[in-house]
C-alpha cells in the first residue's frame, strides 16, 4: 500500500471520526492466523480487541466514547496460532466535532482530466490523517473561478479539468475529508483588469498594482468596492455550483497600503478582516457548521487584525525575517493568544531531501499546538510557494514521516487541543544540568523546552538543536543533533505531581508511553529521560485538576 514496507499494514477508512462513530480499521498482513488491536488514551490502555486474519486481511471495529477532541494512539499485533507475536505496528486516529478542531491541512494541485492515482493518493492522505485539502490553482481565472467547460487552461496555461475536481471533491468527501477551494482576495487577470481599470488598488502614484511582472493585477477588495461585490459573487457561485467545503483566500503579502480610483486610502489590515468576515458569512450561509474559512497571513502579515476574525484557523505563511527554528515556536503561539486559542496552520516550504529540517521543523511546530501543511499529493512535500513544484519524499524518510503525523494524531490531547502554551518563564525555570543551554532567542546549540499546559498537567515537549550546523529552518541542516541518554531534568513544582510519562516518534519504540521513575524534593521535580534524539515529549500529571 505505502512504500515503506511493513509485515502488518493499518489502513482506515477515514480521516477522523466523529463522536458515536464506530472506528474501523483493516489490518493486512502474509503472514499470521490473527490481529491483536491494543487501543490507548495517553499513557492508558482503555480497550483491546481482536479479529481473524482471513486471507491476509482482518477487520477490526471499535467504538469509541463520545467525547471530543480526542486522539488515540492503536498498536496492532499479529499472532501465529500459537498466540505469539509475529510483528507488530503502531498507528493513530481520533474523535473530533469538526475537521478545524486539529486541521492537518493537506494540498493537491493536479487536475488534469488524465489523473488516475485516486486509489495512491487516498491511501497516502489517510496514512497521515489529512482532514482537509487545500485545492490549489483549481479555478479557470482569478476573476472567474468555475470555468464554463469541463476542459480549460487555468491562469498559467496548465490544463485542467473540473470533471477531475469534481470527482477528487467526491473521493475525499467519502473518507470524511474537507475540500478547500484556492482563491486570491485581490487578483485578477490582465484582460479582466482591462476591462474594468476602475476597480484596481493603486500606488501612491495613481498606477495599479501587480503581482508577478505584468500576469496578475491587484484589484482593491474593500468592503463595499465594485471588486468585493465580484469576489462575493463568485464565492457563492462556487459553493452553488461545486461541492466545496469553504473557501480559502489567499493574498501576496504586498502591497499593505493602496488607494481607490478616487483617491482614498485603503489600508489592508484594516480591509483583511473584514472580508474574511463577509466571506464566513456566506460559507455559513451555504455550508452552515460544517463550513469553513482560512485566511492565508503571509509572512505573518497581519496577524494582530486577522487572527480575531470570522475565520477558523490561522493560517500562516512563513517568510524572512522569521527564519530560525524557534520563530516557528513564536509565531504558532502568538497567533493562538491573538485567536483565542483558535487551530494555527503553518506553510512553511522546506524542500524534502532536507530531511534534518523538516525534522526538527515538524518537532517545533508539532510540540508548539501547530499544524504544518506540507503533504498532500502521493508521497510528496511541499516546496515552493507556487504548489506545483513539490518535491519528492524519499522512500527511507516515508516510515519516521509517518510516525510524527500518528504522534501528533495519538498525544493532541496533550499537545494541541485544550492546551495553550504556558509563559517563557515557565519554559526557562527547566534545568539540564550545567552542561546544557536551555536559554536565548536562536535554537543552535540548545536544547528547548516547549511548555503547554492543559488541566491537571503540564507538557515539556524537548526539541534537541545541540550540535546541529544550521540554526535557519530554511537554510539546509546537515549535521543532526547531538544524541543524549540519561538526561537529568530538574522542574520545579508548584503542586502534587501524580505520574511522569513521556514519549518520542524518532523510534518506533518510544511511540508508546513509558512511566518514568521520579522523586520531588524541596518543591523541585527530578527525573531521567532515558532518550533524546531530536524530540521526547515529557507529560506532568498532577493530582489536583488545577
Amino acid at each position: 500500500m505505502f512504500a515503506v514496507e511493513t509485515q502488518v499494514q493499518i489502513q482506515f477508512e477515514k480521516s477522523f471520526y466523529r463522536p458515536n462513530e464506530a472506528v474501523h480499521l483493516q489490518a493486512v498482513s502474509p503472514s499470521g492466523s490473527l490481529v491483536e488491536a491494543t487501543i490507548f488514551y495517553l499513557d492508558q490502555k482503555i480497550a483491546v480487541t481482536r479479529a481473524p486474519l482471513v486471507g491476509g486481511k482482518a477487520i477490526v471495529e471499535w467504538m469509541p466514547p463520545p467525547t471530543a477532541p480526542r486522539g488515540y494512539g492503536i498498536v496492532v499485533d499479529v499472532l501465529d496460532e500459537n498466540g505469539q507475536v509475529l510483528t507488530s505496528q503502531n498507528a493513530a486516529f481520533d474523535v473530533l466535532n469538526h475537521w478545524t478542531d486539529a486541521p492537518r491541512y493537506g494540498f493537491l494541485t493536479d487536475f488534469r482530466a488524465e489523473r488516475s492515482n485516486d486509489t495512491e493518493t487516498i491511501e497516502w492522505m489517510l496514512r497521515h490523517h489529512i482532514n482537509g485539502v487545500q485545492f490549489y490553482d483549481w479555478q479557470y481565472r482569478w476573476e472567474k473561478l468555475v470555468p464554463d467547460t469541463d476542459l480549460f487552461a487555468d491562469g498559467l496555461g496548465r490544463p485542467q479539468s473540473m470533471a477531475t475536481v469534481r470527482r477528487l471533491i467526491e473521493l475525499l468527501h467519502e473518507h470524511d475529508i474537507s475540500a478547500m477551494p484556492y482563491t486570491a482576495i485581490y487578483g485578477a487577470s490582465m484582460p479582466f483588469f482591462r476591462e474594468h481599470p476602475d476597480w484596481a488598488l493603486l500606488d501612491a502614484k495613481s498606477e495599479p498594482y501587480m503581482f508577478g511582472g505584468d500576469l496578475i493585477a491587484i484589484m482593491n477588495p474593500a468592503v463595499g468596492s465594485a471588486w468585493n461585490t465580484h469576489l462575493m459573487n463568485e464565492f457563492t457561485d462556487v459553493l452553488d455550483r461545486t461541492a466545496f467545503d469553504g473557501i480559502h483566500i489567499d493574498q501576496y503579502g504586498s502591497p499593505k497600503i493602496g488607494f481607490d480610483e478616487a483617491g482614498n486610502r485603503i489600508d489592508l489590515a484594516e480591509v483583511m478582516p473584514e472580508f474574511i468576515n463577509q466571506t464566513a458569512a456566506i460559507v455559513e450561509s451555504k455550508r452552515g457548521d460544517a463550513g469553513a474559512t482560512l485566511f492565508n497571513c503571509v509572512g505573518n502579515w497581519p496577524i494582530d487584525a486577522v487572527a480575531p476574525a470570522n475565520q477558523d484557523a490561522s493560517y500562516i505563511e512563513v517568510w524572512p525575517p522569521h527564519d530560525d527554528y524557534l520563530d516557528l515556536h513564536r509565531i504558532i503561539t502568538n497567533a493562538q493568544r491573538l485567536g483565542n486559542e483558535k487551530p494555527v496552520i503553518l506553510a512553511a516550504y522546506i524542500p524534502p531531501e532536507r530531511t534534518i529540517n523538516w525534522h526538527l521543523a515538524n518537532a517545533v511546530i508539532f510540540a508548539s499546538g501547530g499544524f504544518h501543511l506540507e503533504t498532500g499529493e502521493p508521497e510528496t512535500m511541499l516546496a515552493d510557494p507556487y504548489f506545483p513544484k513539490y518535491g519528492a519524499i524519499a522512500e527511507a524518510d516515508q516510515e519516521l514521516y509517518g510516525r510524527y503525523y500518528d504522534f501528533l494524531v495519538r498525544y493532541e490531547n496533550r499537545l494541541s487541543v485544550q492546551t495553550q502554551a504556558a509563559s517563557n518563564e515557565r519554559a526557562g525555570a527547566i534545568s539540564l544540568g550545567e552542561d546544557i543551554r536551555i536559554g536565548g532567542i536562536r535554537a543552535k546549540n540548545r536544547v528547548v523546552p516547549i511548555v503547554r499546559t492543559g488541566q491537571g498537567f503540564e507538557t515539556f515537549s524537548l526539541i534537541n538543536f545541540v550540535g546541529i550546523d544550521e540554526s535557519n529552518w530554511n537554510t539546509p541542516t546537515t549535521v543532526p543533533p547531538t544524541l543524549f541518554t540519561d538526561l537529568a531534568i530538574t522542574i520545579p513544582v508548584s503542586h502534587s505531581v501524580k505520574q511522569v510519562w513521556a514519549a518520542s516518534p524518532d523510534d518506533a519504540a518510544g511511540m508508546n508511553a513509558q512511566i518514568l521513575p521520579f522523586i520531588v524534593e524541596n518543591g523541585d521535580l527530578k527525573l531521567q529521560i532515558p532518550r533524546l534524539d531530536y524530540w521526547t515529549m515529557l507529560v506532568v500529571e498532577y493530582n489536583d485538576a488545577n
